[in-house]
């Protein structure tokens, strides 16, 4: 395995945490999962996103850094591998979509600080889906808090993504998502075994899984 420090992004919805146990487990891998359902504002931005968008941001920041920064520091003598399901740059892109220009000024301006402090990952693998089929996989996965979030909202924070990932320096794999069964079908995996395999010349490479 040529790379050391692996990130999945992607919508809500779009698999990330699925396939990020699905790699760990294949390459005996460190495991970094978002721990969103610490954040005590995440239900009540859902309420009354005007109100708490900003403190659920900051939250967001704060722990995603605290997160990253303990145990990318760590040296793992068994586990040369770490795979993330997120990118710590999503907490600007969430808050780009979720504040008012003021705050989100403000708000870019601590991102900043604390971004550089940070290792970025050797790739950034991309799952990109249809607003639909992220509306289905999370009436799937059945968090109550998530049950009523807007077309627009998930096709506002698509855009946000997709802008990022056409500009960004990071090696990414964009993976057309709209059938990915990583769970039921090992063909979809196995594109993702084989695309971690290889060494690309281009910034971004683009997969279709069959």
């Amino acid at each position: 395995m040529r790379y050391h420090f692996i990130t999945i992004e992607g919508n809500i919805g779009a698999g990330k945490t699925t396939l990020a146990h699905l790699l760990s487990k294949h390459y005996n891998a460190r495991l970094i999962l978002e721990e969103f359902a610490d954040n005590p504002f995440l239900a009540k931005f859902y309420e009354n996103p005007g109100q708490y968008a900003f403190p659920l941001e900051l939250f967001f920041m704060a722990e995603r850094y605290k997160q990253l920064k303990e145990l990318l520091q760590q040296k793992d003598l068994f586990q040369s591998i770490t795979i993330s399901d997120y990118l710590f740059t999503k907490c600007l892109l969430f808050a780009k979509v979720n504040l008012p220009e003021d705050e989100f000024r403000l708000y870019q301006r601590l991102f900043d600080i604390i971004h550089q402090q940070l290792v970025q990952p050797d790739i950034l693998i991309y799952l990109h889906a249809p607003v639909q089929k992220l509306q289905i996989n999370i009436k799937k996965r059945n968090r109550t808090y998530e049950q009523n979030i807007q077309d627009d909202y998930l096709f506002n924070l698509q855009e946000t993504y997709t802008h990022y990932i056409k500009q960004h320096n990071i090696k990414t794999l964009f993976v057309d998502a709209s059938n990915a069964d990583f769970l039921g079908n090992e063909k979809h995996l196995q594109v993702i075994f084989d695309a971690l395999e290889k060494e690309y010349e281009n910034r971004q490479y683009y997969l279709s899984l069959p």
